[in-house]
This record gives C-alpha cells, structure tokens and sequence, in this order.
C-alpha cells in the first residue's frame, strides 16, 4: 500500500495547468512513497495525433518530469509501452468487465462528443488499460485529479471482481487528491489545454508567459481599475494561490477587494512569483537536453525496473487464471 502509481500522457506540450495540478504533488508525494510514473503513450494514440512527432512527445514529456524533479533517485519513470505487461493484463482484465460499466464512463462519453469520427474500441477501453496501469504495480494509491476520480473506482472495481473470480491478487487502489488549486485557462471559463489556446506552457519564453499572463482573463465583476474585485471569482487569484506566498497573497487578496491596485499590477506580481518557480526548471531541461543519452538511461533503467515487478505479478496472474503452461517452464 506504499507503492504509488500516477501516469501522463504525451499529448503536447506541458502547461502550468498540468505541473500544478499533477507534477508538483508527484514530485512531494516521492519523498514519502515508493513512486512509478509512467508516459502513458498507449493512451495518447486512442485519438488521432502526428506518428512524426510522438517519439519527440513521449521523450520531451519525460524529460520535462525529470526537470521538474522526478529524478531516478527519487522514482521510477519509463514509458508504457516498454513494459508489455501492461496490455497483457488489460486483455485479462476485459474479460471481467461489463461493456455497460464502460459505457456509462463519463469521459467515453466525452471524448465520444469530441471525437465522432473516431470512436474507437480504445477511448471505450481507456479505463480498463488504466486499470491495467495502476494494478501490474499492486500500487496502493493514485495521485489524480476529480475528473480522474471515476477512473480510480473503476479500478477498485476492477481488482474486486478478478479477486472474486480468481482469488485474492490484487489491493483495491485508493485516491490521492491534491489540494492544489484547480486553473482554468487564460480565457477564464475552460480547463487549460494547448488546443482551445488558452494554456500557459511550462517551458515558454519569459515574454511569452507574460504577454499570455497579461491579456487573461480576470474577475469578470471588475470593469475599471477603480471597482473593488472579487478575487474568488478570479482564475488570476487562483494562479496566485499556486505559485506565491501567503502574505503575498493576502496582500494581493486586499488590494484587489479594496481597488488598491489595478489587474495590471496584480499580474505583475504573479508574473515575477511564476518565474521564480519556473525559471530553474527551464533551466534543468536545457541542461538534460544536452545530454540526450541521459533521458535514454533513465528511461531504460526505469522500465526495467518496472518489467521487473510486472513480470512477477503477471506470472502470478497467468496461474491464477490457468494458463500458466508449467509443462513448458517458466514464460
């Protein structure tokens, strides 16, 4: 139950919304846990994406995590798709899930709206792969954010009906929450993503965090810079709760409340904080970045690091289930 499994996927470039809601927490949550963390690049071809460019994804979002702290001292990190227990054990787990759990799974749906010509066996699936993910590791905990909630329970779910079925083989996973806040993108109303352009890149140019910073969206309440703001209706405010510190804050808190200062100010502040945090990491991927043979260890030791623990638990499912061929000796 000290084991925790969390994974990302290669979809594009990472933003602040992805480091404050995921990132950070799993590079706190390593000093207290034995973590794997996985680029999760089986998961990211379930839409259509560039076959050119995802080998470049999968390493820069990897070494983006390694930047930000998740060092092979700290964790192990690899890539899914070299570990291949993986969808073995998704294939085994597909054979004890109703297709009607699948289908009343809120991001299927979801993503069934955004993807009409595309829906494929695998954004129907995507839960039982996950599962797959989480329970090849016996990880006692998930790292997730709400919307991932469904997601985690299903596992549980998962791992209830194959311990019923074939005896008891798997932890039921629990979630951990983060109590980062939750920010939404520049325009304020939609979750931060790359493709509604409303997202702050981790790895952007100072000047281009702050022209994006500097014509977001703020408290809708507040027309000129002499009306009192609100600011816990202000994603800018929320921005502030993640990257600066409490007296910052209140101060911050008071000025917008009181019109001691206009928006512009208040971004500036924010700005100037966001940096102090972003600026080193920035810097760390620069410096991995050229060292690429690097990356290519850390990830060939994290996975077979990880294969290692996958294949024993797999050879304990295979003879659970009975197909292990003990006539032709260990597989």
């Amino acid at each position: 139950m000290n084991r925790i499994f969390s994974g990302i996927q290669p979809s594009g470039e990472i933003h602040i919304g992805n480091y404050v809601g995921a990132i950070r927490n799993w590079v706190q949550l390593a000093n207290r846990y034995d973590c794997i963390y996985c680029v999760v690049d089986y998961h990211a071809i379930t839409i259509e994406y560039e076959v050119a460019s995802m080998q470049q994804r999968i390493l820069e979002t990897a070494t983006v995590l390694v930047a930000c702290g998740l060092t092979p001292e700290r964790c192990k990190l690899f890539v899914q798709s070299h570990v291949a227990e993986h969808t073995e054990l998704a294939w085994i787990f597909n054979c004890v899930t109703p297709v009607g759990e699948l289908e009343r799974m809120t991001q299927f749906k979801e993503k069934g709206r955004q993807h009409r010509g595309n829906v494929n066996v695998g954004l129907l699936d995507y839960p039982v792969l996950q599962a797959a993910d989480i329970l090849i590791y016996k990880a006692g905990h998930v790292p997730v954010g709400e919307d991932q909630i469904q997601h985690v329970e299903f596992s549980r779910e998962i791992a209830r009906k194959f311990n019923a079925r074939f005896g008891d083989t798997f932890p039921e996973p629990k979630v951990i929450l983060s109590d980062a806040p939750r920010i939404l993108g520049t325009d304020g109303s939609a979750k931060m993503s790359k493709s509604l352009n409303n997202a702050i890149g981790l790895l952007e140019p100072a000047e281009m965090i702050w022209e994006r910073l500097r014509t977001a969206a703020t408290c809708e309440h507040r027309q000129r810079r002499s009306d009192p703001g609100h600011p816990e209706h202000c994603n800018i405010f929320t921005m502030h709760q993640a990257f600066s510190k409490p007296d910052q804050i209140a101060f911050v808190d008071h000025n917008c409340r009181t019109a001691g200062f206009g928006c512009i100010d208040c971004k500036k502040i924010l700005f100037e904080n966001m940096m102090e945090e972003l600026t080193p990491i920035q810097n760390r991927f620069k410096e991995i970045n050229e060292k690429p043979q690097y990356m290519v260890d850390v990830l060939n030791s994290g996975a077979a690091k990880c294969r290692a623990i996958a294949n024993e638990v797999m050879d304990e499912v295979r003879e659970k289930i009975g197909v292990k061929s003990k006539w032709m000796g260990q597989r």
